[in-house]
């Protein structure tokens, strides 16, 4: 279990909680409508053939980030 990294490097299969954006402006504002707030669970499901963009479970949710975005998350408790 490792202590923080960012939503980019999240495995499928793993999961963590999100501990706090970096992302600032429009991105930072789409980021949180669709859920990704503190303490907020989110699973990688899936990973397209090139790696980029990748399937995640947030709130019941499936959404398709892409890495650029996946980078200004930052997960706690990742397992």
């Amino acid at each position: 279990m490792r202590n923080i990294m960012p939503l980019a490097y999240l495995q499928e299969g793993q999961h963590g909680r999100v501990g706090f954006l970096t992302a600032s402006g429009a991105m930072r504002r789409r980021l949180q409508d669709i859920g990704l707030i503190e303490g907020t669970r989110v699973e990688c499901l899936q990973k397209s053939p090139s790696g980029d963009p990748v399937a995640y479970q947030v709130r019941g949710a499936v959404i398709a980030l892409r890495h650029d975005d996946a980078k200004n998350i930052w997960l706690k408790e990742v397992n």
